[in-house]
């Protein structure tokens, strides 16, 4: 099965990320909540790249929903390039996707993702509507 991210997404970011040994789990496989990691780190980069930082008395990012679809199996050693997409901002939300190559095998989708991101009030923990200049950043 062939993972493609339909038009209507915007690239947004894209990283690198090295396979560590202690990602695999006993089936010498990296573990499947690993991905979950790798999905973050790339969400957390983009963040930071956007000038967007984590406080705890402002407003911020919140995941609500994640989601990852496994078709190969990744081992190590290897490089990961991951590429992240934005869409779909509403009142209070957007969608974020992501897919992972191996940097050895380009254009082979190995694994895709996503999650549902709320921008939050931390100190009243309320959805808040998305700041603008977030808003211009998930659009078409």
């Amino acid at each position: 099965m062939k993972f493609e991210i339909p038009a209507i997404k915007k690239q947004v970011f894209e990283m690198s990320i090295p396979i560590r040994w202690g990602d695999m789990d006993a089936m010498n496989h990296v573990n499947n909540t690993t991905y979950f990691r790798y999905l973050e780190i790339i969400r957390i980069e983009w963040f930071r790249s956007i000038g967007c930082r984590m406080d705890p008395l402002g407003e911020g990012p919140v995941i609500v929903n994640a989601f990852c679809n496994f078709y190969k199996q990744l081992e190590f050693p290897g490089d990961l390039l991951v590429r992240m997409y934005a869409s779909d901002p509403a009142r209070t939300t957007f969608e974020t996707w992501a897919t992972i190559e191996r940097a050895d095998a380009p254009g082979a989708i190995w694994v895709a993702g996503g999650a549902t991101t709320i921008w939050v009030d931390f100190p009243k923990q309320k959805a808040v509507p998305l700041p603008d200049w977030v808003r211009q950043l998930v659009q078409e």
